[in-house]
């Protein structure tokens, strides 16, 4: 019998592999397509919890989703339970499949403001706002953090215990403290550690890293994670969920994608960005995912100049049919 997981009502076969939510990147044209290619659940981008209070309007479109992204999660961050909890009630309102809370974004703007990572400061607040959370909602409530706030303070295994005391259903836990925000090397021992601990019954997926079906495997055999959480590695590179299910559920490797097959993905999502947002806003979307869809590919860097740098829907086309003719 195939194992599974198991997220509050939520069931998922085999060793779940999510796409780890990222602001500006996991809209809803991204997730679509790395939903296709394999990846069993898939998260928003952040949505903050007093934008949403105060019904403004971009943060509003963030919880738009589609049914083919299901099991699908909206990932809230602040720093004041009442508003957080107010939050999490029109969440659940839009019937997402589980809410996952932010406390592990490092970036400035919003660690130093006592959200994401930075709550880690706090740990007794950062406890009484998702235990609220919980409380307020009928859907399950999941958590993604750091190791901790710098290398003299790594909280994890204490934390972990205490988030599944007040009832989060799911852990996910990035390898790094929030002072190394995304240097160095993702440390994935004390992942480990909290996976071994005895008292905890949750799920553990474990991030950072993570750039290929290789490393994924071996995350998953030598920490003993139940899932794996795939960020910045799945940019301009979907397969990576279908080649790491294949890896780990039953032993195949598959080629990587040729160039005719990432310039067909490129243009996929290209069309599915036009579909969901306005056009100056889709151009601008794709601009983070155009270099890694066409990395290592020589001579190649006069026209990601102009990727980057083109306006209209019709430069860019042109630029495909250019790269189908001369690269593929």
């Amino acid at each position: 019998m195939d194992k599974e997981i198991h997220i509050g009502n939520i069931i998922v076969k085999g060793t779940p592999i999510l796409l780890a939510p990222m602001e500006d990147v996991t809209d809803i044209a991204f997730r679509l397509l790395c939903k296709e290619m394999g990846a069993d659940m898939v998260i928003s981008e952040f949505v903050a919890s007093d934008a949403l209070v105060r019904e403004v309007a971009m943060t509003q479109k963030k919880l738009r989703f589609e049914k083919e992204e299901r099991p699908f999660g909206i990932q809230l961050f602040g720093n004041d339970k009442d508003t957080m909890v107010e939050a999490a009630k029109i969440i659940e309102n839009y019937q997402p499949d589980f809410i996952d809370i932010n406390w592990g974004c490092p970036v400035k703007k919003v660690a130093l403001k006592g959200a994401g990572a930075g709550m880690l400061q706090n740990l007794d607040k950062l406890i009484d706002i998702t235990s609220s959370i919980v409380k307020a909602v009928k859907i399950p409530v999941s958590v993604k953090t750091r190791l901790g706030w710098d290398e003299n303070n790594k909280s994890i295994v204490e934390l972990s215990e205490r988030l599944q005391d007040v009832g989060i259903a799911a852990l996910s836990i990035h390898g790094r403290t929030r002072c190394q925000m995304y240097r160095g090397v993702s440390d994935w021992t004390l992942i480990g550690k909290v996976k071994e601990n005895p008292k905890i019954k949750i799920p553990i997926f474990g991030n950072g890293d993570i750039c290929s079906a290789e490393q994924a495997l071996f995350a998953k055999n030598t920490f003993g994670v139940d899932g794996i959480m795939i960020g910045r590695g799945a940019i301009g590179n979907p397969w990576i969920f279908n080649e790491t299910k294949q890896l780990i559920e039953n032993g195949i490797t598959i080629p990587s994608p040729t160039v005719s097959q990432r310039l067909e993905m490129c243009k996929k999502h290209f069309h599915l960005a036009m579909k969901y947002k306005d056009e100056r806003y889709a151009i601008l979307a794709m601009r983070k995912h155009y270099k890694p869809y066409f990395r290592e590919i020589a001579n190649f860097k006069d026209i990601r100049i102009r990727l980057l740098t083109s306006n209209s829907i019709e430069d860019i086309e042109e630029l495909f049919e250019y790269i189908a003719l001369n690269f593929c």
